[in-house]
């Protein structure tokens, strides 16, 4: 069984910066597709970002909503995945998911509702 824990959402200006950090437990870690999924109030949720590291190459997926601003990450080391979010608007708040498959053999877009793990969520506002 897969545990994730999210940790490092708060509060922020617009414009401000935050890293989120999804530590797992349990398995093999290297070999886990990774995302970052988001949904704020009244909406649905959605991925953001995820991450394939194929044992030789990294794939990362970015929605275009938060690309060129958020990165995702991982550390096979350190069982961590992370979400480094730059020039955060009022429009990024929401709780924020650390979600982690194994079936998954191929990153071409953004991962599925349907993943096999999930974390808690960290919450992350963004003022104006």
């Amino acid at each position: 069984q897969v545990q994730l824990v999210e940790s490092g959402g708060g509060l922020v200006q617009a414009g401000g910066s935050l890293r989120l950090s999804c530590a797992a437990s349990g398995g093999t870690f290297s070999t886990y597709v990774m995302g970052w999924f988001r949904q704020a109030p009244g909406k649905e949720r959605e991925c953001v970002a995820a991450i394939r590291w194929s044992g030789s190459y990294t794939y990362t997926y970015a929605a275009d909503s938060v690309k060129g601003r958020f990165t995702i990450s991982r550390d096979n080391a350190k069982n961590t995945v992370y979400l480094q979010m730059n020039s955060l608007k009022p429009e990024d708040t929401a709780v924020y998911y650390c979600a982690a498959d194994t079936r998954i053999d191929h990153l071409g877009g953004p991962l599925r509702g349907d993943m096999q793990y999930w974390g808690k969520g960290t919450l992350v506002t963004v003022s104006s």
